[in-house]
């Protein structure tokens, strides 16, 4: 599966597992009920889709005007950092006043998603990569004259 097709089932199969996981830690770590915690991850996952757009357009404006081209490690660490800077930002206050918990409460509830996603992310594209095969830009090219 190739194209368009795989990403819209990549991003929906990604979306919906990520936000049953975090519904059910969200619920479980804010002692909020299951529906009540899905409503926070729901907005979440709609949050970071929107944030990710928004912000890749404004790093990748910023990027063009810089004298040196390239992304090395500083500029893809300091993209992550900027990212997550202001998912933090926005989805503290939506957890505190949704979930009904203090700020302090809903940044560490933010810091253990942020770690889940990070081994969910791995584990997902793992997964899905072995279902579905690899994409044509990450296949292996047979050796020439072979």
């Amino acid at each position: 599966m190739q194209g368009i097709r795989r990403k819209i089932v990549y991003v929906s199969l990604y979306e919906l597992f990520a936000i049953a996981a975090s519904s059910a830690g969200l619920a479980l770590l804010s002692d909020s009920g299951l529906g009540h915690a899905s409503v926070a991850a729901v907005a979440a996952s709609a949050i970071a889709v929107v944030w990710n757009l928004a912000y890749n357009t404004l790093f990748e404006r910023w990027e063009a005007r810089q004298a040196t081209k390239g992304r090395g490690v500083a500029r893809r660490i300091a993209h992550a950092l900027g990212f997550e800077a202001g998912l933090v930002l926005m989805l503290v206050p939506l957890f505190a006043w949704w979930l009904g918990v203090s700020l302090w409460q809903a940044f560490v509830l933010d810091l253990g998603l942020i770690v889940f996603f990070l081994v969910y992310t791995y584990v997902f594209n793992l997964g899905f990569d072995r279902v579905f095969g690899l994409p044509a830009s990450a296949a292996p090219q047979p050796a020439p004259g072979g």
